[in-house]
């Protein structure tokens, strides 16, 4: 399948848009060996704050200072992502040392819900004459939390007219989705919003971009798209949130669907002066970084787990029948391979939690000690907490600081940390949030186990996989063996599974998957007496995960408010400040 006539290898590349860069791996196509890889930093990164100040019209607001954002914003650049392009994809084919000639496909994958408002060609609005300056012409980050207003009112509405797409998601709709922020544009910048031809994902439009094809991927139409069984929310539904809102999906959103491992087009001309590569070679159709590294894993079975842990964490798996999991991001036919029903749940935030802590909650001197023993922050901290026995810190932490995607879908909870005391130490409230986030993930795999989609393996993709701890404690608080994927680039790699697929090389994912996908990793077993232990904790992280996500104590809710309301008084006091200057 890999070689030519004449025996010349045949080389794929698999490109992975993530948080804050993309990353390009080549890979053979007869074996899955990473040869070479590339990686460039987005030279705007996560947009929180205010517009970058370099962009053509100068994003300035009506005083001459820069474009604040609102709260819980989460913007980027699009020419960021075609500067991957130009950069990762020829550095890492630089890197492996092959012909460029010899590729035969690329495939890329994104983070997703991230959305980028376009022009019937393309173009993105935030590059358009003007509206440079809208904070709404901008990608809307997988992590744009500000539309949670309209995917309440989605979700109010769905379950009292009984829409019967909506227990395919849960029972919620989360305001990282397609709809949320698409009616959040609608009714924060209706103008924009008028000027806005197609709504469409980042995983799309770069696909788009690289062979002049616009096709709307089956995995993100379905997870993040409310398509289900061939259609969309009807325009009663949307008219019934709002008039302007009614023609969404025909005027802005619907398009063909394309299958996954399907060549959504060939490499333009264009696209091959900013890559290097052939003109003409295939195009994967676009997927999302988390259910490509399901192939990557070798974990296209019912059962087997994969969790993509990094920044976030996502829980992908395939089941061979469909059921409804109470509080899952979705369940899509054919949304991981073809055949199979696919799963789909999450964590907003994991390494977040973590990078948070060691920026904002640790002292210097811990820095300082990290330092001279050689280690990084958290390398240091890990170690001192792998001391500790279980229950020793005293603490129960909720991994909610970038609110909760699974079980409870609600962006509006926040972090806590019980049990505090004047003893406590930086390394016990660490290690408290790392279960936490383990308590997070055995709390999805009991919602499916409870739901009649039992989890047989537990597999780990990631960045976050090299931490030898959390992987013990993972293990030990799921009961279930963890091993983690040999490839330190999966998703990228399951990319590269999908390119091959798409340029003829294999005749399905399935396939590809046995012949590229990485062998295991390490593998951890759970400790009896750690289970038991842990038992005990995972039962006092229930009571307060209920008491505060469910209903019986709504401060989160009420500080959210709260905050929100200084946060907007504090802008209309630097307008007025600004303008009286």
């Amino acid at each position: 399948m890999g070689v030519t006539a004449d025996g010349k290898e045949h080389y794929v590349i698999g490109v992975d848009y993530g948080t804050l860069s993309g990353r390009a791996v080549v890979v053979r196509v007869r074996d899955g060996k990473e040869l070479g890889s590339g990686v460039f930093d987005y030279p705007h990164a996560v947009i929180t704050e205010a517009l970058p100040g370099d962009l053509a019209d100068g994003p300035d607001g009506p005083d001459g200072t820069a474009v604040g954002l609102p709260w819980e914003w989460a913007l980027q650049v699009p020419e960021d992502y075609r500067e991957v392009l130009r950069h990762a994809v020829p550095a890492a084919v630089h890197d492996a040392g092959i012909d460029p000639a010899a590729v035969v496909g690329i495939a890329t994958d994104f983070t997703a819900c991230t959305m980028v408002p376009v022009k019937a060609d393309g173009t993105p609005l935030s590059e358009l004459p003007g509206f440079a300056n809208r904070p709404h012409a901008y990608v809307k980050l997988w992590r744009h939390h500000a539309a949670q207003g309209q995917a309440d009112r989605i979700n109010a509405l769905a379950a009292e007219r009984g829409e019967a797409w909506l227990p395919r998601y849960g029972g919620l709709i989360s305001s990282e989705w397609e709809f949320a922020k698409g009616l959040q544009l609608l009714e924060e910048d209706p103008d924009a919003y008028a000027e806005t031809d197609h709504w469409v994902e980042a995983a799309d439009w770069i696909v788009w971009q690289l062979c002049g094809n616009y096709v709307r991927n089956a995995c993100t139409a379905g997870y993040k798209g409310i398509y289900q069984d061939g259609k969309y929310p009807s325009e009663a539904f949307l008219a019934a949130l709002n008039p302007g809102f009614k023609e969404f999906v025909s005027a802005k959103l619907e398009r063909k669907v394309g299958r996954l491992g399907d060549a959504a087009g060939y490499l333009t001309a264009e696209a091959a002066g900013w890559t290097g590569l052939r003109e003409g070679i295939a195009v994967a159709v676009g997927n999302v970084d988390a259910h490509v590294t399901a192939p990557a894993a070798r974990a296209v079975e019912p059962g087997q787990l994969v969790a993509i842990m990094g920044t976030s964490t996502c829980h992908v798996m395939n089941g061979s029948e469909l059921h409804e999991v109470p509080g899952m991001c979705g369940v899509v036919d054919g949304g991981i391979v073809e055949g199979l029903w696919g799963y789909e749940a999450g964590q907003s935030g994991v390494g977040d939690i973590f990078g948070w802590f060691t920026k904002y909650g640790v002292p210097p001197e811990y820095h300082a000690a990290a330092e001279a023993a050689g280690l990084g922050i958290h390398e240091y901290l890990t170690e001192l907490a792998s001391r500790q026995g279980i229950g020793e810190h005293g603490l129960i932490a909720l991994d909610w600081h970038s609110g909760n995607r699974s079980v409870l879908v609600d962006h509006e909870l926040s972090g806590v940390v019980v049990g505090q005391t004047l003893a406590t130490r930086p390394e016990d409230i660490y290690r408290a949030l790392l279960e936490a986030t383990a308590f997070g993930t055995r709390t999805i795999v009991d919602a499916f186990r409870d739901s009649g989609v039992p989890v047989k393996e537990f597999i780990v993709a990631g960045g976050l996989l090299k931490n030898k701890l959390l992987m013990q404690i993972y293990a030990d608080i799921t009961g279930l063996r963890l091993s983690t994927i040999g490839s330190a680039q999966g998703p990228a790699l399951g990319s590269a599974i999908h390119a091959a697929v798409a340029a003829g090389k294999y005749a399905d994912i399935r396939a590809a998957a046995a012949a590229m996908g990485s062998e295991p990793g390490a593998v951890y077993t759970p400790i009896p007496e750690n289970v038991a232990a842990y038992e005990e904790l995972f039962k006092e992280y229930r009571t307060l995960h209920d008491y505060f996500g469910r209903g019986a104590n709504e401060v989160m809710h009420r500080l959210k408010k709260i905050q929100r309301s200084a946060h907007q008084t504090a802008q209309m006091d630097a307008v007025l400040k600004g303008s009286n200057a």
